[in-house]
């Protein structure tokens, strides 16, 4: 005669601690917990919860971050995939909510499924399949997957530029790969997104510089290269400055710790600079927060150091290969 797994026991069957301490009612009911024997532990004063529809947490207290994603899959069913911010969370963006603030957690299911959205549960159909990718143990859609699916929620084309710029700025993915994505979920011409799509073309990598390009084409200013690479002309590596004028032989660092990694990041970027300069490079270095705020003082400050510029007989001897170059 079979033996029933005893249903004080389940919170540390297999099964239960595979799915983060979470199962559903009728997983609950196949590994022998009956249901009087569920609906009892569910109650106020009992060791289980219903955390959404047909999903228990076998354990009191609130559920931790990675347990309300969970839930969230087990209510949507076995083809379920999380997406959209909350999918960007666990891919570690930085240009949304980091896991311990994520709110609605979006999933994306097969178009033929009919689940609903239901409590912080937001259901995304598709007839567009993509891969299941394990990430932080939990099944996703792909980094680029879950960026589309986010943008449509994003409060602003900054917010749009920030989270494109990052994605491609920290190597995730090329402008071509995202660019691709993009058109593939219809939103490559929504204006947001153009003009993010268009300024990563050009080699933008930060919303920080974004604004700055935005602030130099209003202030009439002729574009300059973003993000190329400068090299002595032995070939030797020299600096990959913000934007570049390679007439006027002027940089622009958009720079500091906020938008970076930290302290040493900031201090090559100080190493940087001073490599420029050795070679005749003029810099002009800007904060994120006046570009933003002040940005007549950046147009300024570019306006006459290219007039100084516009006067050398000569430009620096530095060799500029642009930002969609590829170069060794």
């Amino acid at each position: 005669m079979r033996t029933r797994t005893l249903p004080h026991r389940l919170a540390n069957h297999p099964l239960v601690l595979a799915q983060d301490g979470l199962a559903t009612t009728g997983q609950l009911l196949a590994l022998g917990s009956p249901w009087p024997t569920i609906t009892n532990r569910c109650r106020p004063e009992g060791p289980w919860q219903r955390v959404l529809p047909r999903v228990v947490l076998l354990r009191p207290g609130a559920p931790t971050p990675h347990q309300r994603m969970r839930a969230a899959l087990l209510y949507a069913g076995e083809d379920a995939l999380l997406t959209g911010p909350a999918a960007l969370a666990l891919y570690a963006v930085r240009a949304t909510p980091p896991l311990a603030r994520v709110g609605a957690v979006d999933v994306l299911v097969p178009n033929a499924q009919r689940p609903r959205g239901h409590s912080y549960v937001r259901i995304q159909r598709t007839r567009r399949p993509c891969r299941r990718l394990p990430v932080q143990g939990l099944p996703c859609a792909p980094l680029l997957r879950a960026v589309s699916c986010t943008v449509p929620r994003l409060a602003g084309p900054d917010k749009v530029t920030a989270l494109l710029a990052e994605v491609v700025q920290r190597g995730r993915c090329t402008v071509d790969e995202l660019v691709a994505e993009l058109r593939a979920a219809k939103l490559g011409n929504t204006p947001g997104v153009a003009n993010a799509v268009e300024a990563l073309t050009v080699g933008v990598r930060s919303i920080a510089e974004a604004r700055a390009r935005e602030a130099l084409r209003a202030g009439g200013i002729p574009d300059a290269l973003w993000n190329p690479t400068l090299r002595t002309p032995t070939g030797e590596f020299l600096a990959r400055p913000d934007a570049y004028w390679p007439r006027e032989g002027l940089a622009l660092e958009v720079d500091s710790e906020e938008f970076h990694l930290g302290p040493a990041e900031y201090r090559a970027t100080l190493r940087r600079r001073l490599r420029m300069e050795a070679h005749g490079v003029e810099v002009v270095s800007v904060a994120p927060a006046i570009v933003r705020d002040h940005p007549a003082e950046l147009v300024a400050a570019v306006t006459a150091k290219l007039r100084l510029g516009a006067a050398r007989s000569k430009p620096p001897a530095v060799v500029v290969y642009p930002a969609n170059l590829s170069v060794g």
